[in-house]
Formats: structure tokens, sequence, C-alpha cells
């Protein structure tokens, strides 16, 4: 008999406080709007499963580790069995009046930044290795585009502003796939007259591969 996946599991009204409390505290530190609180509290309450709670506190501090107790011995979610990631370490990329992008095997630490003048840069994180929980990239584009590509299984929060431009998360080609193991990548910055864009697309074929043990 396989063991239950808790993330099935029905919630008690107590569960659903806890994880309101840890909405209140974000929302005390500025990390959420009233808007945001407001319809996170909704979601809370509402909430039928330790599994419908998760994407609610995703994208905070201490959120994975402060859902309720039963989820936290679960196994962390991973991206399916690929091969191992091996390759090369980038702690910036810069274009100026011309293009840069990362994809592939590559190594992204806990920082990274990245500035486009006139310019494209595009980090491509589906077969990168992401060597901390959280990443935070720090995007600036000067009437020129960072365009950022994440899996379904990475957590996506965006902090940046445009200034006659754009700084968005962007219609995502695949379903979320969240689970409270998933890495988080906040991208951060500002785009004046050019654009800044997160977008969740589909596998690579480096990624099929590697699932196919090929």
């Amino acid at each position: 008999m396989e063991p239950t996946d808790p993330r099935t599991l029905r919630i008690s009204d107590a569960d659903r406080h806890q994880v309101a409390e840890l909405l209140r505290e974000a929302a005390a530190e500025g990390r959420l709007d009233v808007d945001e609180l407001d319809e996170r509290l909704e979601a809370a309450y509402a909430a039928k499963t330790y599994g419908d709670l998760v994407p609610i506190t995703l994208d905070l501090p201490g959120g994975p580790d402060r859902v309720p107790e039963v989820l936290r011995g679960s196994a962390p979610a991973a991206r399916p069995s690929r091969s191992p990631v091996v390759g090369p370490r980038h702690d910036s990329s810069y274009a100026v009046m011309s293009e840069t992008k990362r994809s592939g095997a590559w190594t992204v630490p806990a920082e990274h930044a990245a500035l486009a003048v006139m310019g494209s840069v595009v980090l491509d994180l589906r077969d990168a290795e992401l060597t901390a929980r959280e990443t935070v990239i720090t995007a600036n584009a000067v009437m020129g585009s960072v365009e950022v590509y994440v899996d379904a299984w990475t957590a996506v929060v965006v902090d940046g502003f445009g200034i006659m431009g754009s700084f968005q998360e962007g219609r995502s080609k695949v379903e979320a796939e969240l689970e409270p193991g998933s890495p988080v990548v906040r991208v951060r910055g500002v785009a004046l007259m050019g654009s800044v864009e997160v977008k969740r697309k589909g596998e690579t074929r480096g990624s099929r591969r590697g699932m196919l043990g090929h």
C-alpha cells in the first residue's frame, strides 16, 4: 500500500489560523499590500487540504517552514529525475547594445545581476543548477530587455517596477506545479523605457533527455 500524500489530507481550523497569522505578519512587514492580504486570507480560510495552503505562503520568507507540521516531513519538490547538471557559474550577465544568453547547464548563485542597455539578456533557468533555496535576480533594463525563463516547479516573485516600460511576470506556457520544497526565484529591479519579464515555460529538449536517461 502506497503512503498517503500529505498534501491531500484535510486541514483543520487551527491550520488555517496558522497560515493566516503568517500572512498578517507579512503584511505588517510590508511584504503584502492590503489587497494581496485580503485575497490570500480568503484563500487560506477557503482551503480544504494541506496542498491548498502551500501556494499561499510559498513566496514569503519562512513560508515553506511555517506550513502545518504534517507537510514538513514530506519530500521536497524536485524536478523530474534527470542527469546531474554541471556547468559554469555566472554571477552576472550584461548586454550593452548586444545580446547575452545563459541557457543549458549553468550554475546560478544565490544572487545574480543582469543589466541590458539597448540590448537583451536572456536567463534560462530550466536546466540550470540553483545553489540556494531562494535565488535573487537583480534585473535592470535601460531601453533594452531582460527575460527570465523558469520551469513548472519554480516559484516566481516579481518585485521590480517599470518607468515608461514594463516589469512583469508574463503569461505561463505551462501550469505551475509548486510544492513546499520548490525553489523560489525573486526578480527585482527597474525597467527604464525597456522591459523585464519572467516566463514559465515547458521543459527543454535537454531536460527530456535527462529524464529518459539518454
